[in-house]
Formats: C-alpha cells, structure tokens, sequence
C-alpha cells in the first residue's frame, strides 16, 4: 500500500473537512466539575476541588494556565466582583482536583464559578459555563434543634415472626425485626418560597415524602457504615415540593444495616447483638423566601409516628408486607394522625455524620420474566434470565388475608425442576431471602420491598390462585448507580460476553460498599475489594466510592500487637464496615487499605487520598514488617482464594501456592508502591526505609522460592509464578526460563488450564500476553473444559460463581454463585488487548501507555477509558500483520507508544487532517504523542518476549 492510497484512506477514515485548519484553535469546555461532581448540592468539605475537560481540535494541544473565579451571586461573577476567590492566573497545567482557597465557605450557602484557561501558545479561551455548588450541614451545630426520631412498636399483624435457624441449630426460633416507622408533621410556609433544601440522616435506610410525593429517585439510603463511628446525611432540592401555606412532611425508616438484629447471630441464647441500635433519623428542612427571610424545620418531639404494614424488615431476610395495614394516604395533608404515637426521641452515638457524596443506590434496570413453570409443589417459578442484585415488583388480585410467599435463589435443582436453596438459603446468616405479601383484597396491587435486597435469577411463589403471567412480575437491579464509563469490544464473542459477566458480576456486589456477594454474606472483605478494583476503575466512576470505603476500612480498624508482641498497631480487619467482622486482616486482604488508594490516585490523579491515608498506610506497612522471619519472608497471608476444585475441609490441598508465598509476592508490591508514595509525600526517610525493604524481600523471595525443574524455572505453583513476573521479582536473565516453565505448568502438567485462584487469575493474562505468550492467555480463557472462564458460561452461569467446582459433579453446594472477586481477571481485556494503563510520573492519564498485546485470533479492538482530561480511545484492527491504531488522545494529555525496534522501522502516523507526522518524539524508545487523533500503523509483532 503506498503512502497516497493510505492518506486517502486517512482522510476517509476520519471524514476530516477544509475547515479543520481554520478551527483549529477552538476551545471548548466540555464539562466542569466540583468536587467531581455536576453543580453539587449539600458539601460539607471546607475546601472543595474543581475539575474542567476540554477539547480542542489539532494536535500537540495542552493547558500553559487556568483562572478560577468564585462568587456569591451570578451578578458577582467577574473578575472585577468575584467576593469569594479569584486567585489570579496560575502558570501550571493541572485541570483536575484543584482546591479551593478563598474566604470561608458558608453553611447552606451556594455558590457560582467559572473558569477560563490558556493553551501551549498562550491563548485564552472563553471563559467556561458557569457551575455552581451549595454547602450543606459543615458540623454538628449546623443540624440545630433536630434530633433523632425513632417509631413505638405496635405492630399486630399476626405475621411479624419469622423462623431463624443457621446451620448449626438443631431447630428453628421464632424471631422478630426491630419495628420499621411511619412518621408525619405538618409545617406551615407562609411567604413565597425561594429555595429550599431538606437534610436527613438515617440509620437504617429512609425515604422522605412531602405532601404524598417521594423525594428523589434514591432508594436504600444512605449508605452502610461503622455507624458508632460515622454516618451520613443526603441532601435535596425540594423547592418544588413544597408550597406556600401547608405541608406535610413523612418519612418511612427501616432497619437496614444499623438495626439488623437477627442474622449472623450463631447461638440464639447469646446476648451479643449485631444491631446499633432502634432504626431511627434526623431532619433538617431550611427554606429560604423570596422576601430574603428564611425558617427552618426539625425532626423533633413534635412529630408523630406509627407502625404500617412493613411488619418485619431484615436486610439478608427480606420483607414482610402485610396489606391490610396500609396507611392511605398518610404522608398528605388531608389524613387524621389522631390515633398515631408520639415519637420515640433517641440519642445514638456517633462521632461524625458527613454528607454522602457517592452515588446513591437507586433501581437501574427493569428485568423482564423470561419464563414462567410449575415446580413439584405446585408453585410456580419465575426465571429473569439473569443472576441480579436487587428486588421483584409484583402485580396481583387476591382475596383480603391470602398470603403469598416469593423464596428467591439463584440456581435450580440439577434436575432444572426447583428452586435450589444451597447459596441463598441461609445457612450461614439464619434467614433465606423470603418476601411475604399479604393481600388487602383490593384489585391491582402492586408491591415491592422497600428496606431490603437480594440476589438472584429465580422467585418461586406461593399462595396465588392463578399461574401469574410474564408481565405480572418482574426484577429489578438495585445498586450503587456507579456510571459505566469504560467500553471494551473485541472480534471475538466470547470475550465480549466475559466482558459483561465481569460487569454483572461487580455491579450486582455494590451497596454503598464492594460487597463478596449481594446474599448470604453481603460483608466488605477487603481481599475481594482489591482484587477488582483495577477492573472497576476502567469501567466505571468509583472515585467517591472508594473514597467513601476507605474510610469504612478506617473506623473500622482495631488494635493488635505485631508479631513479637513488641508494638501496638491499629490496623484493618478482614471485613469492612458493619458489626459482623471477623478477625484483624491477613496482610494479602489488609492491603486493600493501601491498594485502593494507590489505585484511585493512578487512575485519577487525585493526591489527597494518598496525603490522607499515608500514615495509616505506614501503620499497616509496618504492621506486617513486624512478621518478617529470620530469612527475610514475611510469615502472613491468607491465600489465593478459591482455586479450582479448593475447599478448606474437603480439599485444601487444591490450593497450589502456600499463602505465604502469595502474600510476599504482593508485599514485595506494595514495598514498592510505598516507596513511591513516600517520595510522593516527601517522607525522605521512609522512601529510604521501603527501598532497602523492597530489595530484600526481593533477593528472599527468590532464594526461597525460586525452583529449577529440568530445563526451566518457576515459583512452585502457577499463582507463585504469575505473580513474580507481574510485580517485576523475576531476575531479567531468568524470566525466559520462569516463562517457559509456567507456560509447562499450563501446557503439559495442566492440560492447558489454569490452576490460580484469585491472586494469580487478576495478572495471569496480562502476564502471559506481555511476555510473548498471547495465545496462550486466550487458550486458557476460552477452552471449553473445567475450569477455564468458557466452562462456566457454557454451564449457564450470568455472574462468576465463589468456587471453580466441576459443578455438574457437586450438587448440594452453599457457596455464592455471584462474586465480584472472580472479575478482576478482566482488566486483561483492557490493559493487554486494550493496551491502555496509567502511569504513576503522570498519575490520572495525565500521560498513559497504549501497547496493545493480543491473541492472533482476534482481529479488531474497541476500548474506551474515561478521564478527568476526556475519553481515551484506541480502536485498532489486525489485517495481514499489520496493525491499524485509531487512537484518541485527550486535551492537555500524552500518550506513550510502545514499539520495539522492528516496529519503528514500518511506523506510519497521520493526522486528523491527514497529513503525516514527521517529526516524532521519543522517551527510552517509546513513542510520545500529545492530544489529537492519529491514525497509527505499523507491522506488528505478536511473537516477542519481552
């Protein structure tokens, strides 16, 4: 192909016009932000961040400046006005996480702001649109006369019990939830409103009605917590509900997390009591007038509360619903409250309530029945075709008192003929995931819980006259609403559909924390936290989330003597937040404390997470220091959880690699990324300290481990080697012997299969794929027998199960057949086949790497990766050796090009406008690439080990 006919195919594949040289300085303020967030409402942070992306057409473009200016009022927003900051023009190129440093920012007070900046060449843009942002409740004082409000209990429904009984009771107890509340107050607005805000902390979840409207589209707020030690408030925009004169105010409030009460308690006769306390919440209304005046409106004694139809609530049991006690209408104005209680007045003890800036959880997705049949019983089974987190919503007419019973699990029987009970059962926790509706007799009821969520594909209901039809009943995924951001195709199917069951997987585990599994446990573990963090930062917006989770790790650490008993450390524990803990954390699941930080700043480039937590880090770091042997291996570690075919009492044999091994490969990690973090924060000494550690734990590690096996060398087990190569442990002249021994591991000792649990499954692709071995990464993903990824789709599973079992063979299994732990393998398909990562000199993406690295049989990539600087995208194709970059590089970023030096040689770069690139850049022979879209080609190499 000759370079005109490829110029030609240039400007076709871009459809470029004349004009783009004429345009070629515009620049256009695609979106700004505060605090990562769209004109945020209710901050409570005394410093906020502001955040701008930017387009510009052409190349090479980038920010030399940028101007910020705040203001109290929109008439005020100029550069002469601006009463609240205008620090002038500052010469950086930082866009993202900039703080705010005016004058005090004011409780309940908004605030606009704009921004202009400056290019490469030093010309100004326009100044951006304007965005704004509100500050809410700031301290304890600002919540004034509220106080917390909690229901008297005087349910009647004969159908409050339910029957409680783990695994390890002879028989069933009847037990009881604490009482869900139904509350109400009229106010009085006698002037013309402005605006107006509502503030409402629960504990325990909450929704908020005024005058019979629900506010807002959140459900199961706010998020869980270690609530003795912190809580969270929500705030709404209710200028539109309420209305001059006469309002009524309601609120329903449920258990959830803070009032379970129940499950997880072993021994019915122990006193231990996993609940905070009585479900309860605060309220705060503050309503400004247009005549410049403004009131203020509590939850206080004045109040009234009664108990409604919602007569047991239990976050893993589910709901009863009792219909013949609904409350029509009784969040309006019009309903008598004559013969409801007076509140309960409660004081709960927290130390700190803060606004909840992540993304609430909300119903995102509506799934359809797909089929309708009758089980042995003859009760009928619904299967939605898909393993889901959330609730069903029925519709039905039946007589007044029938009961109708919805158990819902997630598999059948291995006859296909009934609802299997094995993994949601309740064996562990007590209760299986039971909804119970009782009819009120009215036609076209339609229910579905409120304070409760589940996982599952099947419901299997009793009590109906009639089978129920497809569109009377349907499931709805109900999560954390985490925007999906990423995007990753590829030619083949099957990975595509790896792809989706990965997302699946994690979207199904997040409720305000990143759960194991959304069923029987629905616990923090910070093992299964790390282990798809990678995964979920390329595809969706989790900075909040992880921010919001790391300090659930922190109020939930404890104090434990190191190793020798010499010191005390306050570290994490194996499960973060909540009352149902479990023992101080083994260091391959206590990094999350150091990981999720690290990861959220190289993904975002947003510092103030690892300034905030770099001495708990020391803490923890120093901690497993303190377990370092008289060799110089680190004597912790929990293990690369669930390999194929393990199991702690039938087969524990089956995990290959010692947990100690594991977790040194991954401290050996952390070493190092405490190194930098050191130097990050200008801890000199420390950066010095971990160095020396890195190096020695390093020469340890292969002394010990590091095995000859006939003509090659490895690590001992498949996990133990992937993991060595990943983190850089291997010496250079001995990789291509570790190389080929794993790849013997896989080839001859294991038929081509893998033999990694969670630790080896993360890296073992990428490993593979960088080290020449491409094709091999995809043999074992896609073969179809036991246990590659393959089999289990081809087995009919909609989420990545707990365990890799032959689970035609295993019947009467009680483990998760939904956990997020299992997708963090699929950060290959962006970091490998993508070939897109962030590095840690230009955290952020502030310049990132695109080396493609994929199996011969896959001819054609899309991969996306969201920004703060805008979308990477590099969509490539494979066609006779040659490979084929469309590749997109933001405003005011860098792309690093890696190419060996056959690669240069047949190297072709073409611009937007078509027209060649000459003049290239190089950094240690990889090619650097500012903003702008390329066309990029070259002959590729699929065969090198580098």
């Amino acid at each position: 192909m000759n370079n005109h006919y490829f110029i030609f195919i240039a400007l076709f594949f871009f459809g470029c016009s004349p004009k783009i040289k004429e345009q070629n300085q515009i620049i256009t303020f695609k979106e700004i932000k505060c605090n990562e967030l769209n004109n945020p409402l209710g901050l409570d942070v005394a410093q906020p961040t502001f955040s701008w992306e930017v387009e510009a057409l052409g190349e090479n473009k980038s920010q030399s400046a940028y101007q910020i200016i705040v203001a109290s009022s929109p008439e005020n927003l100029n550069i002469d006005d601006a009463d609240v900051w205008n620090e002038g023009k500052k010469m950086t190129d930082r866009s993202s996480y900039i703080k705010y440093d005016g004058v005090p920012l004011q409780a309940f007070q908004k605030y606009w702001w704009k921004v202009k900046i400056w290019d490469e060449k030093g010309k100004a843009s326009e100044w951006s649109p304007i965005g704004t942002f509100e500050m809410g409740l700031m301290n304890q004082e600002d919540w004034g006369e509220s106080k917390w409000l909690s229901v008297v209990d005087n349910r009647t429904s004969e159908y409050q019990p339910r029957a409680y009984k783990t695994g390890k009771m002879k028989s069933p107890i009847m037990v009881k939830s604490q009482a869900a509340g139904y509350f109400r107050k009229v106010i009085d607005t006698e002037k013309e409103i402005k605006s107006a805000r509502a503030y409402v902390c629960g504990l325990g979840y909450y929704e908020l009605y005024i005058n019979g409207d629900k506010i807002g589209d959140h459900v199961l707020d706010p998020a869980p917590s270690n609530y003795d030690q912190q809580a969270y408030y929500v705030s709404y925009d209710i200028t539109k509900n309420l209305k001059e004169g006469q309002n009524t105010l309601g609120t329903i409030v449920g258990n959830g997390f803070y009032g379970q009460n129940i499950s997880w308690k072993r021994d019915p006769e122990s006193e231990r009591d996993l609940s905070y306390g009585k479900p309860c919440f605060r309220l705060l209304i503050d309503v400004k007038y247009n005549n410049n005046t403004q009131s203020s409106f509590y939850s206080d004694e004045s109040w009234k509360a009664t108990t409604g139809p919602i007569v047991f609530d239990n976050i893993y049991g589910g709901e009863t619903y009792d219909a013949r006690f609904e409350l029509t209408n009784w969040n309006t104005i019009q309903y008598n409250d004559e013969e409801w209680s007076s509140v309960n007045i409660e004081q709960p003890k927290i130390k700190k309530i803060n606004a909840q800036l992540m993304p609430p959880i909300r119903s995102l997705k509506d799934l359809a029945a797909q089929r309708i049949f009758k089980a042995p019983d003859g009760n009928w089974i619904v299967d939605f075709g898909q393993n889901v987190a959330g609730w069903v919503n029925i519709k039905l007419s039946e007589d007044k008192g029938k009961r109708i019973d919805i158990v819902l699990t997630e598999a059948l029987t291995q006859d296909g003929k009934d609802i299997y009970l094995g993994s949601t059962g309740g064996g562990a926790n007590g209760l299986k995931q039971h909804l119970i509706y009782i009819s009120n007799g009215e036609k076209n009821q339609q229910w579905s819980p409120k304070f409760t969520y589940h996982g599952f594909r099947y419901a299997k209901i009793s009590g109906l006259k009639n089978k129920p039809s497809l569109n009377s009943i349907k499931a709805e995924l109900v999560a954390t609403d985490i925007k999906e951001k990423g995007s990753f195709s590829c030619s083949d199917s099957l990975l595509n559909k790896m792809h989706e069951i990965s997302k699946w997987t994690i979207v199904d585990n997040i409720h305000g924390i990143p759960e194991d599994c959304p069923h029987r446990e629905k616990c923090g573990w910070l093992g299964d936290a790390h282990a798809f963090c990678e995964y979920a930062l390329y595809n969706y917006e989790m900075d909040y989330f992880y921010k919001k989770y790391m300090i659930d790790i922190r109020t939930q650490r404890k104090k434990t003597k190191g190793h020798h008993k010499e010191k005390e450390y306050l570290v994490p524990t194996m499960i973060a937040p909540g009352k149902r803990t479990s023992t101080i954390a083994k260091l391959d699941w206590g990094i999350a404390g150091i990981y999720l930080p690290w990861y959220n700043y190289l993904y975002y480039g947003d510092s103030a997470i690892v300034i905030e937590y770099y001495e708990d880090m020391k803490e923890l770091t120093n901690y497993y220091l303190s377990f370092k042997n008289d060799i110089g291996i680190i004597d912790n570690g929990m293990g690369d959880w669930c390999p194929p075919l393990w199991d702690r009492k039938r087969n524990p044999t089956a995990m290959e690699c010692d947990p100690v091994i594991s977790a040194n490969a991954y401290f050996y990690d952390i070493l190092h990324i405490m190194q930098k973090m050191a130097i990050l924060v200008d801890d000199k000494q420390y950066a010095t300290l971990m160095a020396n550690e890195y190096q020695q734990l390093g020469e340890a590690f292969n002394l010990e481990y590091l095995k000859e096996n006939d003509k090659y060398l490895w690590y001992g087990s498949q996990t133990a080697t992937v993991m060595a190569l990943q983190f850089d442990m291997v010496p250079k002249e001995k990789i291509k012997a570790v190389i080929d021994g794993l790849e013997h591991n896989i080839v001859v000792e294991k038929s081509g299969h893998h033999s990694t649990g969670i630790h080896g499954n993360r890296y073992i692709y990428s490993v593979l794929s960088k080290h020449g071995k491409s094709d091999l990464a995809y043999d074992i993903l896609t073969v179809p027998t036991f246990p590659s990824q393959t089999y289990v789709m081809n087995y009919g599973f909609t989420t990545w199960p707990e365990r890799q079992f032959e689970w035609e063979k295993m019947p009467g299994l009680s483990n998760s057949l939904n956990h997020p732990m299992h997708s963090g393998f699929s950060a290959y398909f962006f970091e490998s086949i993508g070939g897109l990562k962030p590095t840690f000199e230009q955290a952020g993406y502030k310049e990132f790497i695109v080396d493609p690295t994929f199996p011969t049989s896959i001819t054609h990539a899309d991969v996306t990766v969201s920004t703060r600087y805008g979308k990477v995208e590099n969509k490539w194709e494979m066609k006779g050796g040659i490979l084929t970059m469309d590749l997109k590089i933001p405003f005011n970023t860098k792309a690093k090009i890696v190419l060996s030096e056959e690669e240069k040689q047949s190297l072709l770069i073409y611009k937007q406008d078509g027209s060649q690139v000459k003049n290239l850049t190089l950094d240690y022979n990889n090619l650097i690439l500012g903003s702008g879209q390329y066309l990029i080609k070259y002959k590729k190499q699929t065969d090198t080990l580098l």
